[in-house]
């Protein structure tokens, strides 16, 4: 093991929006932050692209800033690892970028996670019934990969012949810094229908079965995935210098950043606790990552995954497509929220905390939201699924908004509570929430959470919980700490908790019922016949007199 002693690593975060770069000691106190933001191209609808060489600039430009920030000398940077979401990179053979947009740029080359282009592709690789769904939930998600390189390859047959790399975003950077390519167990596991817990991985009926035989040479699939943390190799001279860093680094295989959330906050707990225990990374979207020693399948919820989070455990992941971008949404569309400002959110749930107080849980009436805005990914695992709103008046007024973001909320932590029930019906018993990002820093989500589901919500000390479990990966990457176990138990500890309010619990019990009868009359309204589609004026009722 190096010696501790002035050593720090740097784990680097690729959201939706930003690259953020956190430097961190030893013991896993955060000296110093770094962010730069990147663009979201968006030429049809639903696609939503990115540009791999715009997202390594932010990179570089994030970690130099917190290293300036921290003080801390480069040389003694011992490791770096990577975490993003899971987006889909491709390159031609001489690994330039290579297009993915309608608009034929090569700038262009990143599918974005919330892209949903394949729908029609989910549901077809979904209608095979191959086996390699059984470690989906059943469903192939539009968010996977699998799909997106279908779409691709049927999209444009010539432009599919240019591309010789396709990676996950995590991989790609990986692969920037590294010049090698590292795949990640998590992001092919999780994201690409490989299974870990086989050899071979890479099922060849599955792909011929779909069309995408020549995938392996297409992407240069690698015969075998990596563990996180593992060594993927020293940084090149061209990236240390980009990077601020030196060629010391060692570079760990990194991971998505759900997963490194889920890492952040529940890898030093004891694993015969982890079927009382979810990690809940909350932010745009929001996913739901519990860990279990026995494999076990739950419909509508992915995996199980072999090591895809924590080593020799078996991961169950499912998630909300739109949590904080629903609630983004309710501000945007309410006429009411018009010049509130950049503090918008906490303007709004600071009445909303006035009248919670004033009148109780109950003050926004019948109102009630059924959040699948985005579709909705678990535990039905419908992208087609749509968002209602029950109990809207002409009410226009700022107290209407108040009551209309309360009601949201509440919808989005009710269907944590229905994730929950799928899981516990399929043998955990979770207990406690272990939550980071955005929504920690709500206390109108955070009582939400603790009080919809009846379980404890856990914070973390250090509170950026994605970044903290990355740079657990690169700590164990360059031997600052013996394996990835041993750095989580150094470097994660438990902060402070919220209880639910026994008083407010009939309250909830009621509106997850209405919640799921909700549910009911979507999907009854959904098979119904749409109506008169042939052109035809409907008669008001009294003209049929």
């Amino acid at each position: 093991m190096t010696d501790r002693r002035d050593s720090a690593v740097v784990a680097v975060d690729v959201g939706s929006t930003a690259a953020r770069a956190g430097v961190f000691d030893a013991a896993g106190r955060l000296l110093a932050r770094g962010s730069h933001p990147f663009a979201t191209a968006r030429p049809a609808s639903g696609h939503a692209e990115h540009s791999s060489d715009e997202i390594w600039e932010a990179c570089c430009r994030a970690v130099r800033t917190a290293l300036r920030e921290s003080r801390v000398d480069p040389a003694s940077v011992l490791g770096l690892a990577f975490d993003a979401t899971c987006s889909l990179a491709l390159f031609d053979d001489a690994g330039r970028p290579a297009s993915v947009s309608e608009t034929g740029e090569d700038r262009w080359n990143v599918i974005m996670w919330a892209d949903h282009r394949a729908l029609a592709e989910a549901a077809e690789i979904t209608a095979t019934g191959h086996r390699v769904l059984d470690f989906v939930g059943g469903a192939m998600s539009p968010e996977m990969q699998m799909p997106k390189l279908l779409w691709l390859k049927r999209r444009d047959p010539a432009r599919w012949r240019r591309y010789a790399l396709a990676l996950d975003l995590t991989d790609f950077l990986t692969w920037r810094a590294t010049g090698r390519q590292a795949v990640s167990t998590c992001t092919v596991t999780c994201k690409w229908a490989y299974l870990a817990h086989e050899t071979p991985g890479w099922q060849g009926d599955f792909l011929a079965r779909i069309g995408l035989e020549d995938l392996p040479e297409r992407a240069s699939l690698p015969d075998t995935a990596l563990p996180i943390a593992a060594g993927a190799g020293p940084l090149t001279e061209a990236s240390a210098r980009e990077l601020g860093l030196t060629q010391a680094c060692r570079v760990g295989v990194g991971l998505i950043d759900a997963h490194a959330g889920g890492l952040g906050v529940l890898g030093g707990s004891d694993p015969a606790t982890f079927d009382r225990r979810i990690a809940m990374i909350a932010g745009t979207s929001t996913c739901h990552m519990a860990v279990s020693r026995e494999r076990r399948h739950v419909p509508g919820v992915w995996g199980p995954y072999r090591g895809a989070m924590i080593p020799e455990l078996w991961l169950n992941e499912a998630g909300q497509s739109a949590t904080g971008s629903l609630l983004d949404h309710v501000l945007d569309w309410h006429a009411a929220a018009a010049g509130l400002g950049s503090d918008r959110h906490g303007i709004v749930s600071a009445r909303v905390a006035e009248l919670l107080d004033r009148h109780g849980p109950g003050f926004a009436g019948s109102l009630q939201v059924l959040p699948d805005f985005h579709g909705n990914r678990s535990p039905l695992a419908d992208p087609h699924a749509t968002g209602v709103i029950h109990g809207l008046t002409l009410d226009a007024s700022f107290d209407s908004l108040a009551r209309l973001y309360y009601a949201a909320a509440v919808g989005i932590a009710l269907g944590t509570r229905h994730i929950l029930d799928a899981l516990n019906e399929r043998g955990y018993a979770i207990a406690q929430l272990h939550l980071t990002g955005g929504h920690a820093t709500s206390p109108l989500l955070l009582q939400l959470y603790a009080d919809a589901t009846r379980c404890r919500v856990v914070l973390p000390e250090e509170a950026d919980g994605v970044l903290l479990g990355t740079a657990c990966a690169a700590a164990a990457a360059c031997g600052l700490h013996p394996g990835l176990a041993a750095a989580c138990a150094a470097m994660l500890r438990s902060g402070r908790e919220v209880a639910p309010d026994p008083r407010v619990a009939e309250f909830f019990e009621r509106r997850y019922e209405r919640f799921l009868l909700m549910h009911e009359h979507r999907r009854a309204l959904d098979r119904a016949p749409p109506g008169d589609d042939g052109g035809g004026v409907a008669q008001a009722p009294s003209q049929r007199a």
